[in-house]
């Protein structure tokens, strides 16, 4: 099994590649011990000195440190990694989810259609970018033209995420969308 590992615009995270499916649907932002718990990959990762958070998308695993080199780290990530997959352990602890997004957005009702197109510009434009930085952003609310979005793996802490929002996201949004007039993390 060979796994490529991606630098991400976040220096405190990288990107693993296993060459196969990760999570079927979702993504699942593990960003401590305790919420880990919910995966044995990720428990296992986060009992490598320095992890401090993981994140898995559809087809990658976004590990950020807490401190260290990642010279000393990434052998023994690529270590737990490869052999999770090697050995067809279960991704999921049963009973885990991944995120729901939908659970807990707010937007007034006369919105639902400028919120349809949001969240369309975001799945389709937005979130694969996101994903190829080894992150995602959600939709999780639309309040008096402000968008607010949650940035998760890679994104989240990310030195350059303000810029992605506010430079990006918000001018494709206001392009598309005139009622948009601001998007603000949450």
């Amino acid at each position: 099994m060979f796994i490529q590992t991606e630098a991400t615009p976040n220096p405190a995270t990288l990107k693993f590649l296993p060459g196969r499916a990760v999570l079927e649907t979702g993504t699942l932002d593990m960003p401590s011990k305790d919420a880990a718990a919910q995966s044995p990959l990720a428990s296992r990762l986060f009992d490598i000195p320095n992890v401090g958070g993981v994140f898995f998308g559809s087809d990658f695993i976004s590990v950020t440190k807490s401190g260290g080199e990642w010279q000393q780290m990434k052998p023994a990530i690529l270590g737990a990694i490869m052999e999770h997959f090697m050995t067809g352990a279960p991704l999921l602890a049963a009973g885990a989810e991944t995120a729901d997004a939908a659970a807990d957005e707010f937007f007034e009702a006369k919105d639902a259609d400028t919120v349809a197109t949001i969240k369309d510009l975001i799945e389709t434009r937005v979130r694969p970018a996101v994903a190829g930085d080894g992150g995602d952003i959600t939709f999780k609310g639309y309040k008096e033209g402000v968008v607010y979005l949650q940035m998760q793996g890679a994104c989240s802490g990310c030195p350059s995420s303000t810029a992605t929002l506010q430079h990006g996201i918000q001018n494709l949004l206001r392009h598309f969308v005139p009622d948009v007039v601001e998007v603000r993390p949450i």
